[in-house]
């Protein structure tokens, strides 16, 4: 199922990424990973990273688009919860250009985002983001996302 794209004010369009969005997704990822402790800007991972989830059927890579260029972007993906019973969806990636902040192109990714995710059953959404980033944590608050009890750990990685 294509996504329709969306129009909110600013001239602004959220779609479904294709492969030609790739450089500036990394343009993105690379700006979203220099504010995150945990993660550290690396073009050939996010490259491969972003080829899989583009490849992947129970995935969904957003772009929010304005001049014909992509000013932010936002990942989801399906997982099954056995909490739920049902699907749930992980959300990543949600960056927007500084420039483009405050103008609906976050608030619009998460939007479609959720619309894509509920389309394929997900009953929960959620998401990670870093507890030192107060702008971020505050949009997330004021676009109804709630903290839980739960502590993400990871083994692996860089």
């Amino acid at each position: 199922m294509t996504l329709p794209p969306s129009t909110p004010g600013g001239g602004l369009a959220i779609r479904a990424a294709a492969g030609a969005d790739l450089d500036a997704m990394v343009r993105l990822l690379a700006v979203l990973f220099s504010l995150e402790a945990d993660y550290r800007p690396d073009a050939e991972r996010q490259r491969r990273g972003l080829a899989l989830l583009l490849a992947e059927p129970d995935a969904r890579v957003l772009v929010a688009e304005a001049g014909g260029r992509a000013v932010g972007m936002a990942t989801v993906q399906l997982v099954v919860s056995t909490a739920e019973g049902a699907f749930s969806a992980l959300v990543e990636d949600v960056v927007v250009e500084a420039a483009w902040r405050g103008r609906g192109a976050g608030q619009s990714l998460l939007s479609a985002a959720e619309a894509w995710a509920r389309e394929r059953g997900a009953t929960r959404l959620q998401l990670l983001a870093d507890r030192e980033n107060a702008p971020a944590l505050r949009f997330y608050e004021r676009n109804g996302w709630r903290t839980t009890q739960l502590v993400c750990w990871r083994r692996g990685g860089a």
